[in-house]
């Protein structure tokens, strides 16, 4: 039986709630965001939340916080996976030196992380997941901002990263798993991966 726009929309709501309560990282959300707007029939839309709970059931506890909030990386390199509850807006700093942030496992409750990134005489690489939205402002003297990234295959909303970048004679690249080096992930391969325990 072939779903509706509102089912569709039902089911993104169940996953951001599912984020909410931290059973849902950052890439998870947005790959199955993206399978749920793909999804044409009942089953395959029903397999994007068939390991989350029934709507109604107890709700779980957020996610632990984030404890760390800024990245600084003065003269040296930081590397940093984020995977606690991010509420706050995150800062990275670099000063002649490289900060990494991979976004890909935080745990995001209102569907959308903040960053303000800084670069001067360095470099700032964030990693975030295949289908999110980027958003960026700032400037670049003698530097450059970059965002590559494959925009979401729906119109639907979709999570996504704000990002204020300030580079002086520095770099500040926003890549997803596609442009990072990691295989491209899409809604078909995240179906074949979960056909297999049906």
């Amino acid at each position: 039986m072939r779903v509706s726009d509102a089912e569709r929309e039902a089911v993104v709501e169940r996953l951001r709630v599912a984020s909410v309560e931290g059973r849902l990282t950052f890439e998870e959300l947005s790959e199955r965001t993206d399978a749920a707007y793909a999804a044409r029939t009942r089953a395959e839309l029903d397999r994007v939340t068939q390991d989350l709970p029934a709507m109604g059931a107890p709700s779980a506890g957020p996610a632990p916080s984030q404890s760390a909030q800024r990245f600084t990386a003065i003269l040296g390199d930081c590397r940093e996976r984020v995977s606690g509850r991010v509420d706050r807006k995150l800062e990275a700093l670099s000063v002649l030196g490289d900060v990494v942030l991979d976004l890909r496992g935080a745990q995001v409750p209102g569907c959308e992380v903040a960053i303000t990134a800084t670069a001067v005489l360095g470099d700032v690489k964030i990693i975030v997941p295949d289908g999110v939205r980027v958003e960026m402002t700032g400037y670049a003297v003698l530097g450059d901002r970059r965002v590559k990234v494959r925009q979401p295959d729906h119109d639907g909303p979709a999570p996504v990263v704000r990002i204020r970048a300030q580079a002086v004679l520095g770099d500040i690249k926003i890549l997803d798993d596609e442009h990072h080096g990691s295989r491209r992930k899409s809604a078909h391969t995240w179906w074949d991966r979960h056909e297999d325990r049906d």
